[in-house]
């Protein structure tokens, strides 16, 4: 039987946080494409394999969620990915929402689907060395949204999926994102994601989930990208920490925040900002996907003889992200190297 609480904190250690990998393949196209990258199985397998097989990253990665794709691909030296990481002492996971869909009756917004046939997809992800899995619910802000019904219906389809991983083996990741796409200003936000966060753990104690054995993927409380006026650094680092002492119980070993479209740079700010103002009651960490990987892309662009020069920004930027969870990081190493 499967420790879930030792896994959970494993994936929130000190020092290391969660790569989100598990971009669909028509993401991942859409990256590609943007880059002038031809997105085919073997572009895909070989951008995967740039990332997960650079030296040392086990270091600041405590685990990568991959995607049904990427979990039966392997190495160039025929390792499957899951065995490569967990080699390294990386835990495998894997994302198994199947998306987020137009929720009835609800012009606006969505509902993430995917919980047909849950259970005996966990069974098999499991069998390819999954520890862990990955569910994003999306609450979107705009004219009269969310409404009271979107919360719901995502927070029960949340609940429902942290309890079928339990029971399978797998430590969820519950990620109940809103998204910081719109024109609000920030106390918007934070009353969106108290509201959106005190239904989630309500569903997820119905639910019979063991909080202990869980972690936690939030959005930042930050201002929507079309705000005027754009909150602070120590503000957002402020009101993330204020939501999440006013919703999140204690036994929760971690909390691994989504980077939702923030510059690097940005991200890494505000989570060293939470950090600096520790102990918190769990573990502050990441779990960023383009926040890490945009640069490596952009170095990469398909080249086998970019695959070094990538690596070797892909290793920096796991490094600056390590240190905001310890609360050293500070702009100046951007550039000034670690």
């Amino acid at each position: 039987m499967t420790d879930l609480a030792a896994v959970a904190n494993a994936m929130v250690a000190p020092g290391r946080g969660v790569l989100a990998a598990d971009e669909s393949n028509a993401t991942c196209s859409k990256r590609f494409e943007a880059l002038g990258i031809e997105s085919t199985f073997e572009a895909r397998r070989a951008y995967r394999d740039t990332l997960l097989s650079t030296p040392g990253i086990e270091e600041h990665i405590s685990g990568v969620i991959l995607f049904d794709e990427t979990i039966r691909q392997t190495s160039a030296d025929g390792t499957p990915f899951p065995k490569l990481l967990a080699e390294k002492g990386i835990l495998p996971g894997i994302k198994v929402d199947t998306g987020a869909k137009q929720l009835a009756g609800a012009p606006g917004e969505l509902v993430t689907e995917g919980l047909d046939g849950l259970r005996e997809r966990i069974a098999e992800y499991v069998s390819l060395g999954a520890k862990f899995a990955k569910w994003r619910a999306v609450i979107t802000i705009g004219h009269g949204i969310p409404s009271d019904y979107c919360i719901a219906a995502n927070a029960h389809a949340l609940a429902r999926y942290a309890a079928l991983c339990q029971e399978g083996g797998l430590v969820p990741i519950v990620e109940p994102e809103v998204l910081m796409d719109a024109d609000n200003d920030i106390d918007t936000c934070f009353d969106v994601t108290v509201k959106t966060q005190h239904r989630v753990f309500a569903e997820l104690a119905r639910h019979r989930v063991d909080y202990r054995g869980m972690v936690l993927k939030p959005n930042m409380v930050i201002s929507g990208k079309r705000c005027p006026t754009q909150a602070s650094p120590q503000e957002v680092a402020d009101r993330t920490l204020d939501c999440l002492y006013n919703t999140v119980p204690a036994a929760v070993p971690g909390i691994a925040f989504l980077s939702g479209g923030q510059s690097a740079a940005l991200a890494t700010e505000h989570l060293d900002l939470m950090n600096k103002t520790g102990p918190h009651p769990w573990h502050l960490t990441f779990s960023y996907g383009r926040a890490l990987q945009d640069e490596a892309l952009r170095t990469w662009l398909g080249k086998p003889d970019n695959v070094g020069e990538a690596q070797k920004v892909f290793t920096h930027r796991t490094k600056l992200t390590g240190a905001a969870v310890h609360g050293t990081y500070s702009r100046e190493m951007e550039t000034a190297g670690v």
